[in-house]
């Protein structure tokens, strides 16, 4: 009897039950979104909507016609039901960041062997999204102000905020 229920517990640790009350995926990210500064400076970012289990997204970082960075990013649901956060820069080897933090509208990952980042956070304040990169410390940190594309993704002068603060 108790190999059975021992095997049971198994199974439903396995089964997408135990995900139940892990979670969920981080919709509120979905969509096209855009930052422009002063001068020629740009950023985008992009997320599929939540289905099967991952979101996939892209990032790109410019001045003008030049492309600084590009980054391909996934937000997956592991077999375990916990979520992290994959990035891929310049479409080198993935770097996985574990959720560490979850709120209605804020996600939080971080992976304090990374070199840089550490913490990556997002949020929404209203109809934009937010993005903060950092060491685990809270320094060198780099944050993003998007709003919809096409909507008003573009901040009033003096406040474009890619960069190191």
């Amino acid at each position: 009897m108790r190999i059975r229920i021992l095997g049971l517990a198994a199974l439903l640790a396995a089964s997408p039950l135990a995900a139940a009350d892990s979670p969920e995926l981080p919709g509120w990210m979905e969509g096209a979104w855009e930052q422009a500064g002063p001068g020629e400076r740009w950023a985008d970012e992009y997320w599929t909507p939540p289905r099967g289990g991952i979101m996939v997204g892209a990032a790109r970082i410019g001045t003008g016609d030049t492309l600084g960075v590009f980054e391909h990013t996934r937000i997956v649901r592991k077999a375990d039901g916990t979520l992290a956060f994959f990035a891929q820069p310049f479409g080198r080897p993935a770097a996985e960041f574990p959720m560490v933090a979850v709120g209605d509208r804020m996600i939080e990952f971080a992976n304090p062997a990374h070199d840089y980042p550490q913490r990556i956070r997002y949020w929404r304040e209203g109809d934009r999204l937010k993005a903060r990169i950092s060491l685990m410390d809270g320094s060198k940190a780099e944050d993003w102000d998007y709003g919809r594309m096409g909507g008003g993704g573009s901040l009033p002068s003096g406040h474009f905020t890619i960069g190191r603060r």
